[in-house]
């Protein structure tokens, strides 16, 4: 069995502690903040098949707070890239918290799902046990599989072990290409790489079958919605960054900009950190959201761009390298340690800031619901 990593949570300040140290306490967390709960409430558990390392189960849970027929519903997601769950749980449980002492108005409802990639929290991974990244798995299987031919350029070059040669190989791409277009290449998403990153899979994985499950058990595309999906590890140190990935001048974008102002940011118009991409999670919400609606990525800064690249492939090229021995390597624990350091830094300030534009950003939410 694996050590348990140390704790990473601040106890002199508990409006910290719903940071957790691990998966398994995520899930203490996730409990705990759910049974303080005075109003009506629904919860939902989904499994996966395999185990956390030491072998307790592993599961996606989901609750609904308020009335059964609310006609506007906010939603939060978390841990969609598994090990960008720690932040995840930390804003639900932090708004769990406020729920339980507040009165929700009559015709609002709040949906959280939690560790939406539950192995990929456990093992300290973006992606779950097949190697599929959730955020680039919603596209329609049926139809050919999108091609990203600067990936397959640069792809020799990913798992090269020489940092000094990759680079240069990298900065060559970018002296024809461009940076936007490097960062396509690697992030936007591939479809035939399973030991590569953001590999989109072959079918729909865990997390987007539980998110096509409770939007339609719980009849969400007849209902007005603001769904907040909580990322890290991209963007200025300790920014909420308001991420709108719905098409520039459509219903969707349009709410966004007027219920968060100047502050959102479209990839689509080059005004965003993030670089336009395919299969992500959000096209699932935005083909059933009613005008009106909303579903924007609140992406917390950490390293630069590069250190998040370098961290990543650093991490599977050790995968494909050991495979399911990874763990019991003697480097895995440093591994571990860089990946919680980029994803989730263990920086006081760094999570006031997460709690603190969470809170607000949520209220400009339910604020834009209501209005």
């Amino acid at each position: 069995r694996m050590h348990a990593m140390p704790s990473q949570s601040n106890p002199a300040d508990p409006s910290l502690a719903v940071f957790p140290d691990n998966y398994a306490h995520a899930r203490v967390l996730w409990k705990q903040h759910l049974s303080s709960q005075r109003k009506p409430v629904e919860c939902r558990t989904f499994t996966v098949p395999e185990t956390a390392p030491d072998g307790t189960p592993l599961t996606t849970d989901s609750v609904w707070i308020g009335p059964q027929t609310a006609a506007r519903v906010l939603v939060i997601l978390g841990g969609t890239h598994g090990i960008e769950g720690f932040a995840g749980t930390a804003v639900i449980c932090d708004m769990l918290a406020e729920l339980a002492h507040a009165h929700l108005p009559a015709d609002l409802a709040v949906l959280c799902v939690h560790a939406l990639t539950p192995w990929g929290y456990a093992w300290h991974r973006r992606c779950d046990a097949d190697g599929i990244d959730l955020n680039r798995n919603c596209i329609d299987f049926d139809q050919p599989l999108p091609q990203n031919p600067g990936y397959d350029e640069l792809r020799p070059w990913l798992f090269e072990a020489d940092s000094r040669h990759r680079q240069q190989a990298f900065q060559a791409y970018i002296d024809v290409h461009g940076q936007t277009a490097f960062e396509i290449a690697i992030s936007g998403g591939q479809y035939h790489d399973p030991a590569g990153p953001f590999y989109g899979g072959r079918q729909p994985c865990h997390g987007r079958r539980v998110v096509e499950t409770l939007i339609a058990d719980c009849h969400l595309a007849e209902r007005r919605l603001a769904v907040i999906d909580v990322h890290t590890g991209l963007g200025t140190w300790g920014q909420g960054e308001i991420i709108c990935d719905h098409p520039p001048g459509s219903d969707g974008a349009t709410t966004a900009q007027r219920w968060y102002g100047d502050a959102c940011t479209l990839p689509a118009l080059g005004t965003s950190s993030s670089v336009p991409k395919v299969g992500l999670l959000d096209y699932a919400w935005h083909a059933i959201m009613p005008s009106g609606s909303c579903y924007i990525t609140l992406e917390y800064g950490t390293q630069p761009t590069r250190e998040l690249i370098e961290v990543l492939l650093r991490d599977h090229r050790f995968w494909a390298e050991y495979g399911t021995a990874a763990p019991r390597q003697r480097e895995y624990p440093a591994l571990v340690e860089d990946l919680r350091a980029h994803f989730c830094p263990d920086d006081p300030g760094w999570r006031e800031q997460v709690l603190l534009q969470a809170r607000h950003i949520i209220r400009q939410a339910m604020h834009g619901l209501l209005s």
